[in-house]
């Protein structure tokens, strides 16, 4: 992997989960009705800073859980090896205004597998999606209702999404394959 250029730092980070957050209120009208699914593993760590985000404007912390859609993917093929990381909600989704998160967004087959698996746990009243990094070249008709930052790649391009709590370090990064 060869980094061709930094294209977000902490500061920048950090500005635009604020903004994101204010994104977020202003389409709920608040937050009373939110709940948040991380996608495992860096959607976690998105869902985990758009909450704190949300608890640091709102004053309330918005129930927030985490699963795996490696079961759910249409695009891994009879041969892949299929690590299953396991889902942990511990909240209904029956009537709940959802918010699934996640890094980078590509094709878009990891928001189908998304809505897939939400929709085996109940009946939202809306499912949205946050994605910190948009890189385009979609494959299903998806988009996030919320970016961070849309970056248009190649695809021998790739988009490295680096957090404090996994790599020591805040900061987005275009490569080449």
């Amino acid at each position: 992997m060869v980094i061709k250029g930094k294209l977000m730092d902490a500061e920048g980070m950090k500005n635009t989960f604020r903004r994101l957050a204010h994104q977020v209120i202003e389409k709920n009208d608040g937050v009373e009705n939110l709940a948040l699914i991380g996608i495992k593993t860096r959607g976690v760590t998105v869902a985990k800073r758009i909450r704190a985000a949300l608890a640091d404007i709102e004053g309330v912390t918005v129930p927030m859980g985490e699963f795996d859609i490696a079961l759910y993917r249409d695009d891994l093929g009879d041969n892949a090896d299929i690590a299953f990381l396991g889902s942990e909600i511990d909240f209904g989704v029956d009537g709940k205004d959802v918010l699934v998160c996640d890094d980078v967004m590509y094709t878009g087959r990891t928001v189908r597998a998304a809505i897939s698996e939400i929709m085996q746990l109940g009946r939202p009243k809306s499912i949205q999606f946050l994605v910190l990094v948009d890189r385009g070249h979609r494959e299903l008709p998806f988009r996030a209702d919320f970016t961070g930052k849309n970056v248009p790649t190649s695809r021998r391009e790739g988009i490295a999404v680096r957090f404090t709590e996994n790599d020591g370090e805040d900061g987005v990064y275009i490569y080449d394959k």
